[in-house]
């Protein structure tokens, strides 16, 4: 029998080029190792309830570990600066809120920019807020509470996670509306600021629904209002600032997910279609439920969505912040 050498050589060669193929693609598919999420804020904040129930979810969509690790200060502007200069590889991500729209009037030195320097890859919740206070104060509704405010605005406080913050934003546009300014204390967020509201250490404080729900039902602080245009499901009992007290009242702490500017395509489709998933997950829909929110649907959860909100957020809570003559530290 004769062998034909030539076409030997051409199939072993063309069977190593497939095996080689293959052994790249194996070795460069999209994620091969551990992701880290990060949130600019304090663990056991609303923010960080959130990133952990995305986290999770994205995990077992991706096949790897999604770990969060909080990186605090500054208004999150530590963390989000982190973010922008970390590898564009798709292993460092970031879970933050409307607080990313107001770095750049808060922030005359800010090192990143809020829009070009990130992919933005998509919307996760809309949290509404709640005017909540210390067990101890005497109010019992909403307009006993407002009213307290402004008869004691030379002594009242409130407590919120930064300056530029969700719960910083909502105060100076209630204290706009009331007309009067009290004395605020600020934290490394919610998390902590709500510790001290539990104790006792000042008066009152505007936060979002997953860090509060769970507080008001247990009577531990006391809830007054909500900050949306409606009742939110699991406090129906508190009743819009809209509906009559502050009339046309509305904030919500909308949350989303960023990655540094330049993902290669594979990682960028990958981690949007994870966090897709993880709104249409039962478990995360459940949890958020019992929080007073739900994910965003779906047409909000992409990248050009966000990108979009986020170019209209900037100038909007710009004009907010500098007739409060707000300044971050």
């Amino acid at each position: 029998m004769r062998f034909n050498r030539r076409a030997i050589l051409t199939s072993a060669l063309a069977a190593i080029s497939t095996f080689a193929s293959h052994a790249v693609t194996a070795q460069t598919a999209f994620p091969t190792k551990p992701i880290t999420l990060i949130v600019p804020a304090a663990s056991g904040g609303p923010t960080d309830t959130v990133a952990r129930l995305v986290a999770e979810s994205m995990g077992r969509t991706l096949g790897q570990t999604v770990l969060v690790e909080n990186v605090g200060g500054a208004g999150g502007t530590l963390g989000m600066a982190r973010v922008s200069k970390s590898a564009a590889d798709g292993y460092t991500v970031a879970v933050w809120h409307i607080a990313h729209a107001t770095a750049p009037a808060l922030y005359d030195s800010l090192k990143y920019d809020v829009v070009g320097d990130f992919d933005h890859l998509g919307r996760i919740t809309d949290v509404p807020m709640t005017l909540v206070s210390k067990s101890t104060l005497p109010p019992a509704n909403v307009t006993e509470l407002l009213a307290w405010i402004r008869a004691n605005k030379d002594k009242a406080t409130y407590g919120h996670a930064g300056v530029g913050s969700a719960s910083h934003l909502c105060m100076l546009m209630l204290m706009k509306e009331l007309g009067v300014q009290i004395n605020g204390i600020p934290y490394r967020g919610t998390g902590p600021a709500m510790n001290d509201l539990l104790g006792g250490q000042f008066d009152v404080m505007c936060d979002q629904t997953t860090n509060t729900t769970n507080q008001i039902k247990e009577a531990r602080i006391k809830g007054f209002a909500v900050t949306t245009k409606s009742r939110v499901s699991s406090l129906p009992d508190l009743p819009p600032l809209d509906a009559g007290a502050v009339k046309g009242f509305e904030v919500s702490a909308w949350h989303a997910m960023w990655a540094p500017k330049g993902l290669p395509k594979e990682a960028s489709d990958k981690l949007v279609a994870a966090l897709q998933a993880a709104l249409k997950d039962p478990k995360v829909i459940e949890r958020f439920a019992s929080l007073g929110t739900e994910p965003v649907k779906a047409e909000l959860a992409t990248p050009a969505a966000l990108k979009s909100h986020l170019s209209a957020e900037v100038p909007r809570w710009s004009a907010v912040i500098k007739a409060a003559g707000a300044k971050g530290n």
